[in-house]
């Protein structure tokens, strides 16, 4: 998967949205116009991501969840996560130096 944070433009700051919960905060900080941060969200639930105006985004466990999200199971979206390993390396290998993850903690993927 191809992410759209070239290298000489990415921000050395990311805040990544996980699951649903961290998905909203991180919408909200997108849309008030926060600047010299990337935004990400990752989830499991495609129709989610599909939803967000956030540009970055990152489908975790395609093939575990089909898109259709952990179902309420932190383990579901552990192991989401774990298929995904190597998207989400790539995506922090873009002058990450500082890294911020919010998650709801209420349902699966971000729990």
């Amino acid at each position: 998967m191809k992410f759209d944070l070239p290298k000489e433009l990415s921000s050395i700051i990311k805040v990544i949205g996980v699951g649903g919960g961290g998905g909203n905060a991180v919408n909200h900080m997108h849309a008030k116009g926060i600047k010299g941060v990337d935004f990400v969200i990752c989830n499991t639930d495609k129709q989610a991501l599909d939803m967000s105006p956030v540009p970055v985004k990152l489908q975790l466990g395609v093939s575990l969840t089909e898109g259709l999200g952990a179902g309420s199971k932190p383990e579901r979206g552990s192991a989401a996560a774990q298929e995904s390993i190597e998207e989400i390396r790539e995506l922090l290998s873009t002058r990450t130096k500082m890294l911020f993850v919010t998650a709801g903690m209420g349902g699966g993927t971000g729990t």
